[in-house]
């Protein structure tokens, strides 16, 4: 086979591999967002449970909520901008990163994806089983967003776009994949990445979204604890039952590609 030939039917397969990876990603988006609307919408027992949570925070002493939240209320540009960082930063940073990881190759990506496909789906479950109101329900607590929703496209229904709060569950508060995937981009960044300073860049994240998803009155302290905890158990999980994959040349080639040569 001529090369030039042989060079465009490894592009369009790598092409066709792209488009794939896009469609399985968007598809499981999809079913995640929609599962999540099965949830009971009963208010009372999600309030229960809060308050539930919130008990045991004190008994560890673990309830900054209140304090940290006040904080960003009296801090109007710190609170607009956390704004801004919890309606977007999980969706762009976990997506730049997955695209990142698909180029680095098959070895690194496939269980990168498992593990963060892994993590969400035991975070729907604990949706499912138990819906649980965010502080911004509870009496003393502000919702941050709502506070500054006429400073961006966000409603009052946590961070859905206006007009579109009927999309989301504003009980699937615990635990927090805003944390959960920050965390997962982290630990991506910390094991893939050369620099150090990107290696930084992702713990940076994840903290400042632990921090933003409780200033803005949106998670408890113990849904942040439990978002990183089934992304850990997605890597884990995953480490576990994935078989080294062979390494077929020096130069690994991104999914759907052959190895150079």
């Amino acid at each position: 086979m001529p090369t030039d030939r042989r060079t465009l039917l490894r592009r369009l397969s790598g092409l066709g591999a792209g488009v794939r990876e896009l469609i399985l990603v968007a598809v499981l988006y999809v079913a995640y967002t929609s599962s999540r609307l099965l949830a009971s919408n009963a208010q009372a027992p999600a309030v229960h449970r809060a308050k539930v949570l919130l008990k045991i925070e004190r008994a560890v002493e673990l309830d900054w909520e209140h304090s940290i939240n006040v904080f960003f209320v009296h801090h109007n540009t710190l609170a607009l901008l956390s704004c801004y960082w919890y309606s977007t930063a999980h969706y762009i940073l976990t997506t730049v990163v997955l695209v990142w990881l698909y180029f680095k190759g098959r070895k690194t990506y496939l269980p990168a994806r498992r593990a963060l496909a892994t993590a969400t789906i035991l975070a729907l479950v604990l949706y499912l089983m138990l819906p649980t109101a965010p502080p911004r329900f509870i009496d003393g607590y502000t919702d941050v967003l709502s506070l500054h929703s006429d400073q961006g496209w966000w409603g009052a229904d946590a961070s859905a776009p206006r007009g579109m709060g009927d999309l989301t569950n504003e009980l699937a508060a615990f635990p927090s994949l805003h944390c959960g995937w920050s965390l997962w981009c982290a630990l991506m960044l910390h094991n893939n990445a050369r620099s150090r300073i990107v290696k930084v860049l992702g713990w940076l994240g994840a903290f400042t979204t632990a921090v933003v998803v409780v200033g803005t009155g949106n998670h408890w302290m113990l849904d942040v604890l439990v978002g990183w905890m089934v992304v850990i158990g997605g890597v884990v999980a995953v480490s576990a039952f994935t078989p080294t994959l062979p390494v077929a040349s020096p130069v690994e080639a991104p999914l759907g590609r052959e190895p150079v040569s």
